[in-house]
């Protein structure tokens, strides 16, 4: 929780759980938004007052677990969020955080002699284990003693969703819920540093109480395997990541765990083959893309093409790589394609990143230098190397809360597709057509032709997932239209606009994408209730994917607008990806 930000507080999170969207919606239209956000303001410095209180609990926090002050990385601290203590780290990660849950709770229980085995839970973001209900009086005194030596916290769960009160491991509510709750989520809490990022039970080790019925252990909830087992069901050991969607493949190994053999098997909804990323990048205020981007005249046939917010880089492509490593480790490799640049913090040594340049994937030379991202998109599936399942990302695209292969891919190799609200205009085309329209119109004029229906809808601008077959077909299928594209130096009216609409509409008509949904926001720059949406973005962290785009920039605001979303960014995601060099060194030297 970030305390500069005025729609973080308790008490605007509990107004707009309390009040019902309509009501809040008709307050807004009645109340002045400079109204409105003094009262949030004066809420946050209320919110404030608060510090004292938090100061007596870090004090007892310092005197009840003494070894966590040390001048280690594991420094305990209050993280601001009721009375719970969290363990500030220079890297806080969803993945981490389950993974040391999991370690703290299998630790805990293999000391006190407690026989489990991991359970497929419905959540990968949790782990999940059972233990025979027999064995609830010692798993309580586990947990006790894991209170002994950090802040472990408990809460009871039913079906997936908590309820009820968080409490201390050990404490009098704590030993309460240890004793009685058939579904315990434990867990210990992180923060980075600056208190902005905080993780919690949302990421715990949920203990399953298995109960004896007619010679079986019986689950008390439903999960992705089974609903019972037999009461000597042997045990075989496997890698976590066998056992979720959300894991770190291609970069380190994960600790094994116990387990029961219909949970180690693979089960049909598994994505099992690798994704890879790719991202478009450009430097608008590099002098020599300006240059050779000057000595193509004004370039663009429209007036949205040449705006020069189109190329401004204000370092969205750090934070949103930061993103990816948060919230989809298992991610195989980045490929960042570029046209002779590339960012000056970029550790482009990283073996999992690789910046290709548009020689490497443009055939003709005719082609460059181009300046027109649908030239670009048509080219990426030539990209050496490239796995088979990828995900496109503009740099303005984020991540912003974990999400699995299975989010974005079936585990039969189709690929998922995020329909926007927004509709191709149904008028023929005209020469005033912002480029994204005339691109819309033209893949519907193919489509059409091809398959005897007319699109509609646009997509979301969330990553896109592709398979390279697939645009090599288009590329074969619609070859005038694909070559017109791909030697169109700046946006033309006779584009065509390949990952970001037309592959969908093709994959779903050949039978190789399906529809499919995903919390997502849209936020642009240039509006006035910017600061506000972005204040709640933060707050709630609720979205899978947003993107912040800036259509109408006229440069007067540009500063501004900079400063604004790079504390936006820094404080969603603080903590540094492995592709940054550390400590800023090589960005240094390269200035």
């Amino acid at each position: 929780m970030s305390m500069g930000n005025p729609e973080a507080t308790a008490a605007v999170g509990a107004y707009r759980t309390l009040i019902p969207a309509g009501l809040r919606r008709r307050i807004a239209r009645r109340v002045p938004l400079r109204l409105r956000m003094a009262l949030k303001h004066l809420l946050r410095r209320l919110h404030a007052f608060g510090l004292v209180t938090r100061v007596i609990r870090g004090i007892r926090a310092r005197r009840r677990w003494p070894h966590l002050f040390g001048p280690g990385e594991r420094l305990a601290a209050l993280a601001g969020h009721s009375a719970r203590i969290a363990l500030v780290r220079p890297t806080v990660s969803p993945l981490g955080l389950r993974e040391a849950n999991l370690e703290l709770v299998v630790t805990a229980l293999e000391k006190a002699g407690v026989d489990y085995f991991a359970i497929r839970g419905t959540s990968d973001f949790r782990s999940c284990l059972a233990v025979a209900e027999g064995d609830r009086d010692r798993v309580a005194e586990a947990l006790r003693r894991c209170a002994e030596h950090s802040p472990v916290y408990l809460r009871a769960c039913r079906g997936e969703a908590a309820q009820g009160r968080t409490a201390l491991a050990g404490s009098r509510p704590g030993r309460h819920l240890a004793d009685t709750a058939a579904v315990l989520r434990v867990g210990m809490m992180w923060s980075d540093p600056a208190g902005s990022l905080l993780l919690g039970l949302e990421h715990g080790c949920d203990i399953e109480f298995w109960r004896p019925e007619e010679g079986r252990l019986r689950a008390p909830r439903p999960n992705r395997v089974t609903e019972d087992v037999a009461l000597d069901e042997p045990r075989v050991t496997v890698p976590v990541s066998r056992l979720t969607g959300f894991a770190a493949l291609h970069t380190r190994r994960t600790r094994s765990v116990r387990t029961i053999r219909p949970c180690a098997d693979p089960l049909p909804e598994d994505v099992r083959f690798p994704i890879d990323v790719v991202y478009t990048w450009v430097d608008g205020s590099d002098p020599a893309w300006q240059h050779r981007r000057g000595g193509y005249g004004e370039g663009g046939y429209h007036t949205e093409s040449a705006n020069a917010a189109r190329y401004i880089s204000r370092d969205e492509l750090r934070y949103s790589l930061r993103a990816l490593e948060q919230n989809a480790p298992w991610v195989r490799h980045v490929f960042l394609v570029t046209d002779r640049q590339r960012p000056v913090w970029l550790n482009d040594s990283h073996p999992r990143v690789t910046v290709v340049d548009h020689t490497e994937i443009f055939e003709d030379p005719a082609g460059l230098p181009t300046f027109n991202s649908h030239a670009i998109e048509s080219r990426l599936h030539h990209i050496k190397g490239l796995a088979e399942h990828f995900l496109y990302f503009n740099d303005d695209m984020f991540l912003g809360s974990p999400v699995t292969p299975g989010d974005f891919f079936l585990s039969n190799g189709m690929t998922r597709t995020f329909f926007s609200p927004s509709q191709v205009p149904r008028w023929d085309p005209s020469p005033v057509d912002r480029p994204v329209d005339a691109a819309g119109k033209n893949n519907r004029r193919l489509l059409q032709e091809h398959f005897g229906t007319a699109i509609v809808q646009k997509l979301r601008h969330a990553p896109y997932a592709l398979r390279r077959s697939v645009l090599q077909e288009i590329e074969h299928t619609f070859a005038d239209e694909h070559l017109r594209t791909s030697h169109s130096r700046f946006r033309s009216a006779t584009d065509i606009s390949i990952p970001s609409s037309l592959y969908h509409y093709y994959a779903y008509f050949t039978g190789r994408a399906v529809p499919s949904n995903i919390s997502f926001a849209y936020l642009d720059l240039a509006r006035p209730e910017i600061q506000r949406r972005l204040g709640i973005l933060l707050a709630r962290r609720n979205r899978q994917a947003f993107c912040i785009n800036d259509t109408l920039s006229d440069g007067h605001d540009t500063d501004r607008q900079t400063a604004m979303l790079r504390r936006f960014l820094e404080s969603y995601y603080p903590v540094p990806s492995p592709f940054e060099w550390k400590d800023g060194h090589k960005e240094r030297e390269v200035r």
